[in-house]
């Protein structure tokens, strides 16, 4: 699918000199001599190295066509990571490093989502509510009740639990 230089996002994956590329940063620049630019920072999937692109609002970028596929969470172990299609039982291993800190929260058969690109597996989604259990919170602070505050939480897998968003704890 053909998509305009103005509209690449942070997050899109583009192909681009023979290669996928992942957007990691976009600014859009409108200079005052001269037609406007996207400035956009790449990381190549394949190769890992960066490149600093400018796109024009004339220019066509390819972007890569994903398919996403929910899978069940079976075990982890030195090799990495095993998933299973619910569909058909098939079983993929993808290596832990794909997944940091993510591979934390995992337990055994939680429903994630894969995307794929040419039968590579690129990312894992988490669901968005995943149960953990709490093992201490801190004491109550009297009079923060008039607006919401958060307090944390230590889990049983270690992380700290700070609203919305996870904290490794190191011991």
């Amino acid at each position: 699918m053909k998509i305009q230089g103005n509209e690449i996002k942070p997050g899109m994956i583009i192909e681009y000199n023979n290669d996928h590329w992942t957007v990691l940063k976009a600014q859009h620049v409108k200079p005052g001599k001269g037609g406007a630019f996207n400035q956009v920072e790449l990381k190549s999937l394949t190769k890992g190295t960066k490149l600093n692109q400018r796109f024009r609002s004339s220019e066509n970028v390819e972007r890569a066509q994903l398919e996403e596929k929910e899978f069940n969470f079976l075990y982890s172990d030195d090799g990495g990571c095993f998933f299973m299609d619910p569909e058909n039982f098939e079983q993929i291993s993808i290596k832990k490093n794909l997944l940091g800190d993510k591979l934390k929260l995992l337990t055994e058969n939680l429903k994630v989502t894969i995307s794929f690109l040419e039968d590579n597996p690129l990312s894992v989604d988490l669901p968005t509510n995943i149960e953990c259990e709490i093992e201490s919170t801190d004491g109550v602070v009297k009079g923060q009740t008039a607006a919401s505050s958060y307090k944390p939480a230590k889990l049983k897998k270690w992380f700290k639990y700070y609203g919305s968003a996870f904290y490794r704890k190191w011991k």
